[in-house]
């Protein structure tokens, strides 16, 4: 029921060495949702969790995980579960939250175990937490809303802020979707980096046959990973981190670190891309 993987930070001189199948192995997982199960990827980079949890109609409870060194995984962490699928329920602490797709739901440090159910595809992010907040439940009519880009450079894209300060408070985990409009491909360009914390996307809404694009690396030696629907990179602070879609999608992007602040990042101008 529960699988957990290992992901140890690279540096970009390593990362550099690297070929297609090392980089899918150090910076992607294709495998997070598979029915019946809970998978998580256990990262370095600021200790971040993703994972997915596919009740498939059951339940399944994410409790002990050994690789965080406590007796339940949100002893000293908080959580971020994002429901990609159908509607479904996400229980902790003796409350009942009902997801429909799209929701986003805040469980902070000391919420005990968690137990999902129904219909839902849960995507899971967890970072360490210093302090225990309210747990809360934001609707995507609740979400910060900010619209950028245009059909002419294809990147017209709606971004849903919800585990933001905008809209409530957290330790240090940061989560939001962006969802790219009909004919825009493209994603967070221009390019930029943050130093201060690292990234996970989790590209979703995608067909069989599309595939992201995800551009990561040094700037000035940039590499890519093909990405199907469900697919998850962790993206270490030293890494830009963009795409381009065969059609349009959506993708979570969940952060963790110094701080909590989404505008912190350093942009990369386009003649420095390589």
């Amino acid at each position: 029921m529960l699988t957990v993987k290992t992901t140890q930070a690279v540096n970009p001189e390593y990362a550099k060495t690297l070929d297609t199948a090392g980089l899918r192995d150090k910076f992607l997982s294709d495998d997070l949702f598979t029915e019946g199960e809970i998978r998580l990827n256990y990262t370095h980079y600021d200790r971040m969790i993703v994972g997915g949890a596919v009740p498939n109609g059951a339940s399944l409870t994410l409790d002990h995980v050994a690789e965080c060194g406590t007796p339940s995984i949100l002893d000293r962490r908080e959580m971020g579960v994002v429901n990609i699928g159908e509607a479904g329920t996400v229980s902790a602490a003796g409350t009942d939250y009902a997801l429909n797709r799209g929701d986003v739901l805040y469980l902070p440090k000391g919420a005990g175990a968690v137990t999902f159910s129904g219909k839902g595809r849960f995507y899971i992010t967890s970072a360490p937490a210093h302090t225990a907040l309210a747990a809360k439940l934001i609707k995507i009519e609740d979400a910060a809303c900010v619209k950028l880009g245009a059909p002419e450079t294809a990147n017209e894209r709606t971004i849903y802020q919800f585990i933001h300060p905008l809209v409530m408070e957290s330790c240090q985990l940061v989560l939001g979707y962006t969802q790219l409009h009909d004919g825009s491909i493209w994603n967070t360009m221009p390019a930029h980096t943050h130093d201060r914390r690292m990234e996970a996307y989790c590209y979703f809404n995608l067909g069989d046959d599309s595939r992201v694009f995800h551009f990561m690396g040094d700037p000035a030696e940039t590499r890519h990973l093909v990405a199907k629907n469900e697919d998850v990179v962790v993206s270490p602070p030293w890494s830009i981190h963009c795409g381009a879609g065969t059609t349009n999608y959506t993708f979570i992007w969940a952060m963790a670190g110094d701080n909590v602040d989404y505008t912190d990042m350093d942009f990369v101008a386009m003649k420095d891309l390589r």
